[in-house]
């Protein structure tokens, strides 16, 4: 039900993007989703990729500092208000969420979002009971692949 996320700590030079998303293409692992923040001196690249683990070996054997950390993934209806749902729902019962982002797909009238919360296994019930859909890891693996 929860899908892996890698977050590689970057050091904030020019270059230090591009060798862990060559390191990606040399192993044929597909990147799903990103999101990249920084500081003056690091980053930290979060990413959903096709083949979390071995992506996370193939970047640790580059001297990379990777982290998988476990996040939920939803689909929401993409237009005015789908979001505000889910993030509703979570509100009411006190699910803190302490970053999420987005992405969409070509095939369908979807985006989906990753959400790092406190508690998983709380706020997936809470969207379930609620309707909102959880991606299975292996749907988010194979995203693109439709």
């Amino acid at each position: 039900m929860f899908i892996k996320q890698l977050s590689v700590f970057l050091e904030n030079s020019p270059g230090r993007m591009i060798s862990v998303i060559r390191s990606l293409e040399e192993e044929g692992i597909d990147i799903r989703a990103l999101s990249l923040s920084d500081t003056s001196d690091f980053g930290i690249l979060r990413l959903i990729v096709s083949k979390p683990e071995q992506a996370c070996e193939a970047l640790r054997a580059k001297g990379s500092t990777v982290r998988i950390t476990e996040v939920l993934g939803i689909g929401i209806a993409d237009q005015p208000g789908g979001l505000g749902k889910a993030v509703q729902l979570l509100s009411e019962q006190s699910v803190n969420i302490e970053y999420m982002y987005a992405f969409t797909s070509p095939y369908n009238n979807n985006a989906y979002v990753i959400l790092r919360v406190e508690d998983n296994e709380a706020a997936a019930a809470v969207l379930q009971a609620g309707g909102v859909e959880l991606l299975s890891p292996e749907d988010v693996y194979a995203m693109g692949k439709e």
